[in-house]
């Protein structure tokens, strides 16, 4: 195995990061820039890099924090909720499209063999590109994105077959072949029962040990572990390497240090996955692309119409409206990272010939290298094609618009992390209009869901404040600390309502004369009793009589801020050293076949566990202090508050029981 130099790391850094600065610069996902930048520096490139096997085992890494952050976001219930999307959805498109694959390959003249192993190939998507684009855009719980992502489970899980069946396709008694499968699988299910049933009891009293030491180090070490262990107790399996850490996601994702983890993982995770699309642009010959355009460029419009078609079907067949359908069907066109291992696969047992390989090869990473554009404009392409569905869908400036027309004299809310939610809290005591922002997906799925009104989009731009209402807007508030980000956004007002008064939030006094110089009306500081002051100096600029704002402060000091406690926790904690068990706020959306629908919340006894209803949403309305005599309906969204450990336990009696 070669050894990769240090000038050779220096030109893949080098590279990577310049096509990065290009691509941002011009609004293209950071995907197209990293395959790019494999493009150009591979051996079919410029060949500043040989294609080197240090490099795919470290990339392959990316697929395995990748896989472990799916598993933090969907838990078992939830995954049980959904098992009509993964098991129907996604066994169906992954059966008919190599069924449909393969005969296309066959009538061409190539054996059955051959025809399976391609149809099975092309029948999967690219769940590192598909995943990290559907998060890009906030798009990763639409109807669409959970569609999408049930059927790249089934995916990932049908690898493991595929593996099994290409060595007996090459040929060999066929009765060992199914002796080999019938153990592997054995194997693979002893494996998972043992982890899924033995992993929680241990882990959460580890993590809880590990949380009390206050080291991220030590914590960070212990995801580690904990997630290659399991990695490689189904390798030895006869299993991926993703899917024990797509297992150990779901373990941890079951216990309080959910988030904690999440947060602590993603700077790996990216990084990693960037160097994995960079070893696939690496793949693509160009010379192949010269002598057999014609059958890979129609292999390649072929296979995408096959597959967005198919899909769009599909979805129709399992309940999803006609533009839901067909943009899962565009998101899931690509080809996928694990195509790859197939043909290697195909390769080792000579069911293919090298020159077959080179062309579908080649079919795939074009295919990969187009998947961002066509994930990015899912949408438009959408509205474009289904006239049903183009009143539905809007763009981000056109949600916002949505969201703030017919607002006037509200307050806009630059950040809604705890203190842009105690701001928001206080002004509704005062039944006073406020729009918030925020550019964490979390934290704003989770927010939405409960009824609130944040937005994700960038405060810091002119465009996304005006379609914010600025111009009708009484008073902005900027709840975050970020000097820089918040001297920009004082320069946008300034520059278009210079008469608006703007609070600010800022870490200490240092910055003080110089926001203030900005425009800043009044700059608090930091920490839960700076966001009441806040809430309280933004209230008198808005008219409020100081008798009723002092009322409102007491009634918080005197409920010892138990108002105050519970937040939407985003990917990243505000407060580095807030313990992971503090009570918080948690929305649950419930689903067709949820074990609360058609019940009384009485009879779910969630108070049995320290958590507390605090609103029912239902078709657009929120009701804040649901009757215990409320039946639940499916789609009926439940903002609980309580410890992690307690809201974990809540969510699994409300979808499983």
């Amino acid at each position: 195995m070669h050894s990769l130099a240090l000038g050779q790391i220096l030109i893949l850094l080098g590279v990577a990061v310049v096509l990065v600065a290009v691509f941002r610069y011009v609004h293209l996902p950071q995907v197209l820039a990293y395959l790019c930048a494999g493009l150009l520096i591979g051996p079919f490139g410029l060949s500043w890099i040989p294609d080197l096997q240090g490099i795919r085992q470290l990339a392959e890494f990316g697929l395995v924090f990748l896989m472990f952050t799916i598993g933090l976001e969907f838990s078992l219930p939830q995954l049980l909720a959904m098992k009509r999307m993964v098991l129907g959805l996604g066994g169906a498109q992954v059966l008919l499209s190599v069924l449909l694959i393969g005969a296309a390959v066959w009538m061409l003249g190539m054996s059955v063999q051959a025809a399976i192993v391609i149809g099975g190939v092309l029948s999967l998507s690219s769940t590192a590109i598909s995943l990290k684009l559907l998060v890009e855009q906030v798009e990763q719980h639409s109807r669409h994105g959970w569609a999408a992502i049930g059927v790249l489970l089934f995916q990932d899980l049908a690898v493991i077959p595929f593996l099994i069946v290409i060595p007996m396709l090459a040929g060999g008694p066929a009765q060992s072949a199914l002796i080999t499968m019938a153990w592997a699988v054995l194997k693979g299910v002893g494996v998972l029962l043992a982890i899924l049933l033995v992993g929680p009891a241990i882990l959460r009293p580890v993590f809880h040990g590990v949380a009390l030491s206050r080291s991220r180090e030590f914590f960070m070490l212990t995801v580690l572990l904990i997630t290659l262990a399991s990695a490689w107790l189904t390798r030895l399996a006869g299993l991926s390497l993703a899917l024990g850490a797509f297992v150990a996601g779901i373990m941890i994702g079951e216990t309080e240090y959910r988030h904690q983890v999440e947060s602590d993982i993603l700077p790996f995770r990216d990084v990693l996955l960037g160097l994995f699309f960079i070893t696939v642009g690496m793949l693509l010959n160009l010379s192949v692309l010269r002598s057999l355009w014609p059958w890979v460029i129609g292999g390649l419009i072929a296979m995408l119409a096959l597959k967005i078609g198919l899909i769009t079907l599909l979805g129709r067949a399992f309940g999803l409206e006609s533009g839901v359908s067909l943009r899962t069907g565009l998101v899931l066109a690509e080809s996928g990272e694990f195509g790859f291992a197939l043909l290697i696969q195909a390769q080792r047992v000579h069911l293919l010939p090298d020159r077959t390989i080179e062309g579908v090869l080649a079919t795939m990473v074009l295919s990969m290298l187009l998947a961002p554009l066509i994930i990015r404009y899912n949408g438009r392409i959408a509205v474009r094609a289904v006239s049903s569905y183009r009143e539905r869908r809007r763009s981000n400036l056109d949600v916002i618009r949505a969201e703030s027309k017919g607002v006037q004299g509200h307050v806009i809310i630059c950040g809604y992390g705890r203190s842009g939610q105690n701001l928001a809290w206080m002004l509704r005591q005062e039944s006073l209009p406020s729009i918030a922002l925020d550019l964490d997906p979390i934290r704003v799925r989770d927010a939405r869901d409960a009824g609130e009104p944040v937005i994700y989009g960038d405060a810091a731009r002119s465009d996304i404040l005006q379609a914010a209402g600025l111009m009708q807007a009484r008073a902005l508030a900027i709840s975050f600390v970020d000097v820089a980000v918040a001297m920009r956004i004082l320069e946008i007002v300034r520059q278009l309502r210079p008469e608006m008064p703007v609070i600010v939030r800022t870490m200490d006094d240092r910055d003080l004369d110089q926001l203030k110089a900005a425009g800043a009306a009044e700059v608090v500081p930091e920490s839960l009793e700076g966001s009441l002051m806040m809430g309280s100096h933004l209230l008198m600029l808005l008219g409020v009589p100081v008798s009723r704002v002092l009322r409102q402060v007491q009634t918080v000091r005197r409920d010892r801020y138990r108002m105050l406690h519970g937040f939407f926790h985003g990917a990243a904690s505000e407060d580095e050293a807030e313990e992971s068990y503090r009570q918080r706020l948690h929305s649950v959306i419930l689903p067709a076949g949820a074990h609360a629908v058609a019940k009384r919340l009485a009879d779910l006894g969630l108070e049995k566990y320290g958590v507390v209803v605090t609103a029912v949403r239902r078709s657009g309305i929120s009701g804040s202090s649901p009757s215990a005599d409320i039946r639940l309906n499916d789609g009926d969204v439940l903002v609980l508050y309580g410890t992690p450990e307690a809201l974990n336990q809540a969510e699994k009696i409300l979808l499983q029981g």
